[in-house]
């Protein structure tokens, strides 16, 4: 099977990750964006929903295996090319013309978890999985753009904790802060919800993409200029 596939329901598309644990790398980002391209073409989908095909995982990050693969073998130039099509991923949800929706079905760490807060909501199940940020216990740092856009998904308090604790939190968890629409008891509840929601969107591309762009433009400025020192440096990993 395909690591990122879609399919269409009425008015809205839904992205289904099919790599197990979705690990991000320079496939995975060409991926998503070749299917987010796709479902543009289609001018009836006035939606987005992002999900996983494994009942355990929504992601789990970075694919670190390929990271330190291609940095033992000093291929520079693919984790600097897999960070900014990564970047290219994150702008493409921050600024899609239509509300993209994460349906966080199982456990989302890290890039994973980041990669649901780029999105416009997010429902999550209450039954199964974790939503983590544990860059601070393998030493990976955010980058700028990342903690631009986490804020606009969550209190600044909330990813102050969760940032600097690296602890795991629960879908109840997030319902309570409204980083979540819902907390779903259920993969069928989760998928259910999300789609009737998605599917309560009847927006003009034109206006809801203008709209995002106005909102977002501190972020898109934040992950084109101040991002580009790290990636170009390669200051991927802290050590002590």
């Amino acid at each position: 099977m395909e690591i990122v596939t879609w399919e269409k329901d009425e008015s809205a598309a839904i992205i289904s990750m099919n790599n197990g644990e979705n690990r991000h790398n320079l496939d995975f980002a060409n991926a998503m964006i070749k299917a987010m391209d796709e479902i543009l073409s289609d001018k009836e989908i006035k939606s987005l929903i992002i999900t996983s095909s494994d009942r355990k995982n929504f992601s789990q990050g970075v694919d670190l295996n390929w990271l330190l693969d291609r940095k033992q073998k000093n291929d520079l130039q693919s984790m600097k090319d897999f960070m900014f099509r990564m970047n290219d991923l994150f702008k493409k949800i921050l600024l899609y013309p239509m509300p993209v929706i994460a349906a966080i079905n199982g456990h989302a760490y890290a890039n994973g978890a980041i990669l649901s807060c780029a999105c416009d909501f997010r429902f999550m199940r209450s039954d199964s999985g974790f939503f983590c940020f544990p860059e601070v216990d393998i030493s990976i740092p955010f980058l700028p753009g990342m903690i631009a856009w986490v804020k606009k998904a969550m209190p600044e308090h909330l990813f102050y904790d969760l940032k600097l604790s690296g602890r795991r939190v629960t879908a109840k968890d997030l319902e309570q802060f409204g980083v979540i629409k819902k907390s779903c008891g259920s993969l069928e509840e989760l998928i259910s919800e999300s789609k009737i929601f998605a599917k309560s969107f009847q927006k003009k591309r034109g206006i809801f993409g203008e709209m995002k762009k106005r909102m977002h433009k501190n972020i898109i400025n934040i992950i084109e200029n101040e991002d580009l020192e790290f990636i170009n440096s390669l200051f991927l990993m802290v050590q002590e």
